[in-house]
């Protein structure tokens, strides 16, 4: 199996975390979201872990919520004492409504609002990490008309190509995001940071993309900006005590995959670290990490519901299900790969080759092309694996397709997070 928490039943049938699939699919109908917490639990321990065995506990595992955004998710990361990376009001306002402490969440974003901005003084946000200069001077005026010192990290690009897809790649000089080396501008912006009364600059950050399956990009990413950190300290006389190396870790999403674990990555990063605060004379900063796809992905599974197969001879045979780009947009937006299964019929071989098409009216909306699946027939149960992440928190209603619902699932038993949209839900706003 893709995952270790994916099993097979006596009937054949595929679980997750315990839980017949089969089941939960006629159960609450599809498309149909299901975690599975304890892989989601095992995951954050596992990074938590190597941050307290590894650096003496000098850091934190902050939860990146884009990867999925709930409360019931932000109440288990929180349970397990991480803290939450946050890229909008929207994510802010969730985690603070699950019960998540301000002081832990990290609030990122390229194009903040100034009401985001005032949301995330006034509810007292831990660091606030900025993008660019003119937010850095709304936020030092959004900070000073409430009375308080912000703490404040600068986002750097230090120029790594991080062997990802383009869409995905965020630490190179062409990127909407962040400050970059090699044109002096990340030199301006610790400046004007440190000149703004109402800010206190404590860190620096950077995140070099996404789906990286290799170690090195990591580590190189943390010499560069170590070496920039210890040129602010000479030259502006700036000592920066915390460093937040962004997230980015793969995962298995396919046969093929070989990614590395966190904890290979860590040591990585973390021997460089100390490789290079020796040879700079800088002193070891506080880290912070911001996983998201790692450890919630590989705990998701998405169920459809086939509708129909279509056999173009010579040409290709669909699979046609009750889902698609609406509730999956990863294909349709980066022709990203997944493994597929009948889960009804688990114990079979995959010996078919299909195109797993949605319902949405787009000839893009495809869940994949040439995917090896069994015989497919109409009513079965399809599971699409290692959905967890950017599958609910990219769901769009494009031709007002409501969302699905979402399972969480403990020990084989499964309850509700997320309710499924319905039309009256699609229409509340409408006039």
């Amino acid at each position: 199996m893709l995952t270790p928490n994916l099993t097979i039943n006596a009937e054949g049938h595929l679980c997750i975390g315990g839980a017949d699939t089969v089941t939960l699919a006629k159960t609450h109908g599809t498309p149909l979201y299901v975690m599975d917490e304890n892989m989601i639990r095992e995951n954050c321990r596992g990074f938590a872990r190597v941050i307290r065995e590894e650096y003496g506990g000098r850091g934190m595992i902050c939860y990146a919520s884009k990867a999925l955004s709930c409360k019931e998710l932000y109440r288990i990361v929180d349970s397990e004492g991480l803290g939450a990376d946050v890229v909008s009001g929207g994510e802010l306002y969730t985690a603070l409504q699950a019960g998540m402490s301000a002081e832990k969440i990290v609030m990122h974003g390229n194009s903040k609002t100034n009401t985001e901005l005032q949301m995330a003084v006034s509810r007292g946000v831990g660091r606030i990490v900025c993008d660019n200069l003119p937010e850095l001077k709304r936020l030092d005026q959004i900070a000073g008309e409430a009375g308080k010192t912000v703490s404040v990290m600068l986002r750097i690009k230090p120029g790594i190509d991080a062997h990802t897809h383009d869409f995905v790649k965020t630490g190179q000089i062409d990127s909407k995001f962040g400050f970059a080396l090699e044109t002096g501008e990340a030199k301006q912006a610790v400046l004007a940071a440190s000149l703004c009364p109402n800010l206190k600059l404590v860190g620096l950050h950077c995140h070099i993309g996404s789906q990286i399956l290799d170690t090195e990009p990591f580590a190189e990413a943390a010499r560069v900006m170590l070496r920039f950190m210890a040129e602010m300290r000479n030259e502006l006389h700036v000592t920066l005590p915390e460093l937040n190396l962004g997230g980015g870790p793969g995962i298995r999403y396919t046969e093929e995959d070989d990614p590395k674990s966190f904890s290979e990555i860590v040591r990585v990063m973390l021997a460089a670290i100390k490789v290079s605060c020796a040879e700079l004379d800088y002193p070891q900063p506080f880290l912070l990490f911001e996983p998201g796809r790692s450890i919630v992905g590989g705990a998701g599974v998405t169920l459809y519901t086939v509708m129909a197969k279509k056999t173009i001879p010579d040409i290709r045979t669909y699979v046609l299900v009750d889902g698609g780009m609406c509730d999956n947009p990863r294909y349709a937006l980066y022709h990203s790969r997944y493994e597929a299964m009948i889960a009804n019929k688990a114990d079979q071989p995959r010996d078919e080759q299909v195109t797993i098409g949605g319902k949405c009216c787009e000839s893009g909306d495809l869940i994949g092309e040439d995917m090896p699946l069994q015989a497919a027939e109409e009513g079965d149960t399809l599971a699409v694996l290692a959905t967890g992440a950017y599958n609910y928190s990219m769901a769009m209603i494009y031709n007002r397709n409501p969302r699905p619902e979402m399972l969480m699932v403990k020990d084989g038993e499964a309850r509700t997070v997320i309710k499924r949209e319905t039309y009256a839900d699609i229409i509340r706003n409408d006039i």
